[in-house]
This record gives structure tokens, C-alpha cells and sequence, in this order.
């Protein structure tokens, strides 16, 4: 039993916070401006748990949707999927429970929120598959891993009733700037298996862009710290929420660093420590709106 424990453990990257911390820092960012301060701890706790469920069961699906192709790439061939120690239908019922959990979580919130649920699922089911089809399969991923934000929005101020007209706009703004992020991080991921890509047929950014990856992410890490500056300006945050834009953008530039000769070993180095630019500016915002 402690085995089997250790391969669910293993299908949800449990010993990987970093998936679900790219995930979560956004999310409460959103929730700290919608909020205008600390948002209360039921709905700190709703995110947090639900951000964490949401990935686990992600991840569920992903490996059984890419089961083939992940056997020929050797950063994934022994995923419990992929090497057969985990079946397709527990998987699957694994996942669907860890859903279901989250969906419980959102049914403490309000109708908005409940409401945007259903969308995110929708977009976290369809992901995996976008990268038969999308040329940059990383933007279908950046919906997902940011629609936390108008989430969050719709938790803290969207009310009793069954619309979403209580979404401000710069909730979807937000949403659209974090997708740059998701693009930039994910795009370093896809570096490192591009050459296994390649071969089995796989769509990526790095593929897609080519030559430009470098210079490709670079712009969407501009893209998406010049806008989160200009939105949390316009919504009214100050010095110290530009603080965190600033050593963000410091990190950014490090792994632009790590990048540079395309080495599988500082894309991934890259990737993986991308949550402390999330880390930062939920930090600058929460103090931001602490010292008011």
C-alpha cells in the first residue's frame, strides 16, 4: 500500500511544489487586489487547496493523454503512466476525485465563482491535447494557469447572482499579462525536451519560435512585467509593489542568463525556480496593501 501511495504521489508531482506554486502566486496576487488587503482566511484557504487539487489532477490527465509520446522523451519515459505502474483508469479516477475536491472547495464561494469553475476544468481537459494541434500550445497553458485571477476576483466581489458582470476588466487584463509569464516559463520547459519534440511530432514555442526562443521569451517576460506595472499602477498600488516589479524583473534577467546557450540543464534550472518571480510580486502586492 505505501508503494502504491508513493506512485499516486509521484502522478501528481508531489515532490514538485514548483507546478502548483507557478499556479498559486498569481492567484492570490488577484486575490489580495480584489480584496484591497488580506482577503480573509476561507478564502485564502479555498485557493490555496484548490490551486494545489486543480494542478494534482492536471497532471493526472496530462500523463495519460501524452502517455505515448512521454515513453520516447527521457525526462518523462518512467512517469508512473507512461511506464504502465499506474493504470489509464486509475488515473483518471485519481484525478477525478482531486477535481471533485476542488469543486467542493468553490461551492463555499459565491455563483461567479462556481460559475468560472466550470471553464477552468473545461481549459484544464483540453490542454493536454492542444499540443497535437497549436503551434504554441504554451498560450492554451497560460489561460489555464491563470484563470485563478478572475477567479479569485469573483470570490472576493462578484455577489449572489448567476453572472459574471462583476468581474472588473482589469481582472481579465491581469489574466491576459500572466498568460505573458506562463508563455516565458513555459516556453524555457519546452527548450529542454526540444530535440525529443522534434522527433515524436510534438508542437512547442521553442519549436515554433525557433532560432528566436531566447529572444522570444525574453519579450514575454517584458510583456508581462511592463503590463503588470501599468495595471497595478492604474488599480493604485505604490512603491513597494514596484519594488517586487523590479526584483522580478532582476530574476528574469538571471534566467535569460541560464538560457543563453540553450542547455538543458539551465532551461531547466530556469523553469524551475520561475515561482520566485510569482513569489515576489504577490510580496510586493500583499506589503503594498499592508502599508496603506
Amino acid at each position: 500500500m505505501s508503494g502504491r501511495l508513493q506512485l499516486w504521489l509521484d502522478l501528481i508531482r508531489w515532490d514538485r511544489p514548483a507546478g502548483w506554486l507557478l499556479l498559486l502566486w498569481p492567484t492570490l496576487s488577484a486575490l489580495w487586489i480584489a480584496a484591497d488587503g488580506f482577503p480573509g482566511w476561507h478564502l485564502v484557504a479555498v485557493f490555496v487547496l484548490g490551486t494545489i487539487l486543480m494542478r494534482s489532477a492536471g497532471c493526472c490527465v496530462n500523463d495519460v493523454a501524452d502517455r505515448e509520446f512521454d515513453r520516447h522523451v527521457k525526462r518523462t519515459a518512467e512517469r508512473p503512466v507512461t511506464s504502465g505502474k499506474v493504470s489509464v483508469r486509475d488515473a483518471l479516477a485519481l484525478g477525478a476525485v482531486l477535481a471533485l475536491a476542488a469543486f467542493g472547495l468553490v461551492l463555499t464561494t459565491n455563483p461567479p465563482t462556481i460559475l468560472l469553475s466550470f471553464f477552468g476544468l473545461a481549459i484544464t481537459l483540453i490542454y493536454p491535447y492542444a499540443k497535437r494541434f497549436v503551434s504554441m500550445p504554451q498560450a492554451v497553458l497560460g489561460i489555464a494557469f491563470s484563470f485563478g485571477i478572475p477567479m479569485a476576483f469573483a470570490a472576493a466581489q462578484g455577489g449572489t447572482t448567476w453572472t459574471l458582470s462583476a468581474v472588473p476588466w482589469y481582472a481579465w487584463a491581469l489574466m491576459a499579462s500572466n498568460l505573458f509569464w506562463v508563455l516565458a516559463y513555459d516556453t524555457e520547459y519546452a527548450m529542454v525536451d526540444r530535440d525529443d519534440d522534434l522527433r515524436i511530432g510534438m508542437k512547442t514555442s521553442a519549436i515554433t519560435l525557433g532560432r528566436f526562443d531566447v529572444a522570444g521569451v525574453a519579450a514575454f517576460y517584458a510583456i508581462h512585467l511592463a503590463s503588470w506595472a501599468w495595471l497595478g499602477d492604474l488599480l493604485g498600488l505604490g512603491r513597494w509593489f514596484f519594488v517586487g516589479v523590479v526584483v522580478a524583473a532582476a530574476q528574469a534577467l538571471w534566467h535569460l542568463w541560464l538560457i543563453r546557450d540553450r542547455s538543458r540543464e539551465g532551461c531547466f534550472k530556469a523553469f524551475r525556480l520561475n515561482h520566485w518571480v510569482g513569489a515576489a510580486l504577490f510580496a510586493a502586492t500583499a506589503i503594498d496593501l499592508l502599508a496603506r
